[in-house]
């Protein structure tokens, strides 16, 4: 079942507690129902008594997950590790102008595919991965300057980067956390483009509202990519581009 953009707009201000969620807001009646059609198509059950559309577990990951697609049926392992697809890979290097002997931050490296085209443009690549698998396989390689092993967002930024290319995890907005600790790391003239996802186009919660603000104060960018980009990857997850200076 598709979502409209305007109902994943309302359900992105909805109050989340648990397994409970509460719209705060007053709706006209189509607006209503059209909401209440998709909670229930989620698995949210009306309940009087608590004022709120009741699931079965956490609201707010179903609703995240439903915002993230656009759509209401969602597998359960839709936000693991995905690899990003070489079309991606492509525009995110044409869009940064990578080139020879920049140094470049890969901050969730998976399992190189943006970091190794990267290396194959000339430039000298770090990158930080968590998940022991993944790392082994970059460390392996023999191709990147630095592999470190750790949480990136508990990482120290250094802001020595020319260029930061990155495909976060989307999951509870965690792209927009890991975007704004990786601009940490760019230099003043340097560039940053992430794969994001496409909610950070329409959410209106103030988390979003705030890096909207970041990206045009910096004279940045958002580019929507085709509906279906990560497919071959295993996951319908909706997706665009932000682009971002660093702070002159």
């Amino acid at each position: 079942m598709q979502v409209a953009t305007d109902v994943l707009a309302v359900l992105s201000r909805a109050e989340m507690n648990g397994n409970a969620l509460k719209i705060a807001e007053q709706l006209d009646r189509n607006m209503y129902q059209r909401t209440n059609k998709v909670l229930e198509a989620a698995g949210g059950k009306w309940n009087r008594k608590a004022g709120a559309h009741l699931f079965d577990d956490d609201a707010f990951t179903r609703i995240d997950q439903i915002i993230l697609t656009g759509q209401v049926e969602v597998p359960k392992d839709e936000f693991n590790f995905f690899p990003t697809p070489q079309a991606v890979v492509r525009r995110l290097l044409e869009i940064a102008d990578v080139r020879p002997g920049m140094m470049l931050l890969e901050p969730e490296a998976g399992r190189g595919d943006i970091a190794i085209a990267c290396v194959d443009a000339g430039a000298i690549v770090d990158c930080y991965k968590l998940m022991q698998t993944n790392f082994d396989i970059l460390a392996s390689s023999g191709r990147f300057n630095s592999v470190r092993h750790i949480d990136f967002l508990t990482a120290t930024p250094e802001p020595i980067y020319d260029r930061i290319l990155m495909n976060p995890p989307f999951l509870k907005q965690a792209d927009i956390k890991h975007v704004q600790h990786a601009l940490c790391f760019l230099k003043p003239d340097g560039l940053l483009t992430s794969v994001m996802s496409a909610g950070v186009s329409f959410r209106d919660n103030k988390l979003t509202q705030d890096f909207r603000d970041l990206i045009r104060a910096r004279g940045g960018d958002i580019e929507a990519l085709p509906e279906g980009a990560f497919k071959a990857s295993g996951t319908m997850v909706n997706t665009i581009i932000a682009t971002i200076p660093g702070a002159a």
